[in-house]
């Protein structure tokens, strides 16, 4: 019976000790006190980097591109240009354009330029662009298409073919030169709405007789089957064009179409040159600029 039992605990004795050499094995294979895990599973375990994001909302310099809306034409003095009001890059408080949004008022003054002709049209932009890609922009500002539209007849107005190939020419332009540039692309406004606005001002009217945008601005108070006809045309037009602007800004990552704001803006008169009734004023070139920086920055 004794050798038994001594037999028996000593079999208890060593089922414990085996049970505890486990449970230490066990602890180290799930980590306790062990070392840090290597090789592949040392890479499993640190956490990955996160990427770069592709767009900055902070850029450092700022050029514009585009027409008479970006050169501040009609908002300072009758048929004249204005920049220092421009949305853009100007420099006048009443504005604070989008390059003073983002860059402070001191430094847009020396990290700003405005490239930007009255009278542009699209097929202009490819050497605006290629100017502008002389400064290594961080950011190009870019509102052209109105004057395709604006023109002396229908007839007349950029083909939509013709307009997708000067606006893709005109991002190559700047991709070859600056491959890492930005782009805010802002949408073409609301023609027929500027039209419905400024004809309820006489004087407006009288300098729209001057030229100014005819295709929609003739004859303004003809409100025929073939004046409302032309004028939706036109309107069509436009909406094209911005389809256009959309389409070809969303093939590049570091383009930002405002998709549409612009357009959709309801210029009032207060926001429309009192000059003559069509072009931004100070108060619009305002309202472009918010537009502008909210796409940027979003």
């Amino acid at each position: 019976m004794g050798q038994r039992l001594r037999r028996r605990r000593s079999r208890a004795v060593l089922a414990v000790l085996t049970a505890g050499v486990l449970g230490v094995t066990g602890c180290d294979v799930v980590g306790g006190d062990s070392p840090a895990p290597s090789g592949t599973k040392a890479q499993k375990a640190k956490p990955s980097p996160k990427p770069t994001p592709v767009w900055d909302r902070s850029p450092a310099s700022v050029a514009a591109v585009g027409d008479s809306i970006t050169r501040g034409f009609d908002a300072c003095t009758v048929l004249a240009d204005c920049p220092e009001v421009s949305w853009a890059t100007g420099t006048s408080p009443e504005v604070d354009s989008l390059a003073v949004r983002l860059l402070g008022s001191s430094r847009a003054a020396s990290h700003a330029w405005n490239y930007a002709a009255t009278g542009a049209r699209m097929a202009d932009l490819p050497g605006q662009m290629a100017r502008a890609a002389t400064r290594k922009p961080e950011l190009v500002a870019v509102m052209a298409g109105a004057n395709d539209a604006c023109r002396e007849s229908v007839a007349a107005m950029t083909p939509t073919a013709e307009f997708r190939s000067d606006f893709e020419d005109a991002m190559a332009t700047l991709r070859r030169a600056v491959p890492k540039a930005q782009l805010f692309v802002a949408s073409v406004p609301n023609l027929k709405r500027l039209w419905s606005e400024g004809r309820t001002n006489p004087l407006g009217k009288q300098v729209w007789k001057l030229g100014i945008c005819p295709s929609m601005l003739q004859d303004a108070d003809a409100l025929d089957a073939a004046a409302t006809e032309r004028r939706e045309t036109v309107q069509n037009r436009v909406e094209e064009y911005n389809a256009v602007l959309r389409e070809v800004c969303a093939k590049d990552q570091r383009c930002r179409f405002d998709d549409g704001a612009v357009y959709e803006y309801r210029f009032g008169t207060e926001q429309l040159s009192h000059w003559d009734w069509f072009h931004p004023s100070k108060n619009g070139q305002a309202r472009l600029a918010e537009i502008a920086y909210k796409t940027v920055t979003a």
